[in-house]
């Protein structure tokens, strides 16, 4: 088509703004703590709404979306995720933003997931590398401006601000994408009939290898998000990090991820993903621990911590995500896909609230019990190791 990369830019700020969205919660926990006299489970409820959400409407949208013009699903999607996201920075009290987020989650789920449909429907496969890696830069710039500025803003003029800021670029990147992007119906033209959706998710589950791949993958979130709520508040109300200094554990982490991951990439292509993925779970055991038992410390030695794990947890992904979707065929891998995210979002959900569930308060307004939340990622990153071996790659 016309235009690729005035489409894939605008494809890279719709992943780039709902990531922001999602990610400047967690650092933003001490103040929500304490602007709504909330308890930590109470905070890790505002991270699993989302999440809960996301996962309820990506699985109900996996079944039907393809129905629909991309351009016509992706504004809709889109309307209703700024809507949610500017609900959020008016919500005057602990519930009316857990609804907000609720509204944001329903609609942010199923962003990725299109954008991703977007770039395979339309560009030819022999440039289609190229342009997932431009849209899916979007991650790491988020993780190196855009959470670090919200800190910033948040910081300075409060929570509500990050999330105005995020809905008025989401609502001006609507108002361009309605006016140039085209209609995109080439997936409607297809004339092979459509399979039973309710069938194609019921043989996932009855696949055994796809069943281990979803444990697998399970395991992996839990491993990860058990304690990735709590870093920034752990980190500001245990180690004494100020609000402008967390934004460097963001920013630093983010950037050295931007420039390693692609070196985790190439070293699992050549010495193989299953080994570099034990090796960087193993490493990132040691991380796990040294964060959740973190004393007061100088902050340099604070964001070399955090920065390790952010590398470690991070590395770990690339190949477990190419092991995860080399366990099924070409033509139902988007089916697969689409239901794996949706786990994800749950598995999210659930790591976030019983972490929340573990954490309590000390009289000094401090977390306790962060290694005992940090023990049970570890344990999950161990199962992750097994379950990983036990995975065939079919294709």
């Amino acid at each position: 088509m016309k235009n690729e990369r005035l489409l894939l830019l605008i494809l890279a700020i719709v992943q780039f703004t709902h990531i922001i969205d999602f990610m400047i919660i967690m650092p933003l926990g001490s103040q929500f703590m304490s602007i709504f006299n909330i308890t930590p489970k109470q905070f890790s409820l505002i991270v699993s709404t989302y999440a809960f959400s996301a996962a309820f409407f990506g699985l109900i949208s996996a079944m039907f979306i393809d129905r629909f013009d991309r351009k016509t699903a992706l504004l809709f999607n889109y309307i209703g995720f700024t809507i949610g996201t500017l609900a959020c920075s008016f919500a005057p009290d602990y519930y009316t933003l857990l609804a907000a987020r609720c509204i944001t989650g329903a609609f942010g789920g199923v962003l990725a997931a299109l954008v991703l449909a977007i770039v395979g429907d339309v560009i030819p496969f022999e440039r289609r590398g190229m342009a997932m890696g431009i849209v899916m830069t979007a991650f790491s710039v988020a993780s190196v401006v855009g959470v670090p500025v919200g800190i910033y803003l948040a910081a300075l003029y409060g929570w509500t601000v990050p999330f105005l800021a995020v809905g008025i670029i989401s609502a001006i990147v609507t108002v361009v994408m309605f006016f140039t992007l085209p209609q995109m119906r080439g997936h409607l033209t297809n004339s092979m009939e459509r399979t039973n959706p309710f069938r194609n998710i019921l043989n996932i589950f009855l696949n055994p290898n796809q069943a281990k791949a979803l444990l697998f993958s399970i395991s992996l979130m839990f491993g990860h998000f058990m304690i990735i709520p709590f870093i920034a508040p752990y980190m500001q109300l245990n180690v004494g990090f100020t609000d402008f200094e967390v934004t460097y554990v963001y920013a630093v982490g983010g950037t050295l991820t931007v420039f390693l991951l692609p070196l985790a990439g190439k070293l699992a292509d050549r010495f193989g993903h299953l080994k570099i993925f034990t090796w960087s779970s193993i490493l990132a055991l040691g991380s796990i621990y040294a964060i959740t038992t973190l004393p007061v410390v100088a902050v340099w030695v604070g964001i070399c911590v955090t920065s390790t794990y952010f590398v470690v947890s991070s590395g770990r992904n690339v190949p477990a995500t190419t092991l995860i979707t080399s366990v099924v065929k070409t033509e139902n891998r988007g089916s697969f896909m689409s239901v794996r995210s949706s786990i994800n979002e749950l598995a999210l959900a659930l790591s976030s609230f019983i972490a929340g569930s573990i954490i309590t308060e000390n009289t000094d307004g401090s977390l306790n019990n962060f290694l005992y939340v940090g023990l049970l990622a570890m344990l999950m990153s161990v199962v992750a190791i097994f379950v990983g071996r036990m995975l065939k790659t079919v294709s």
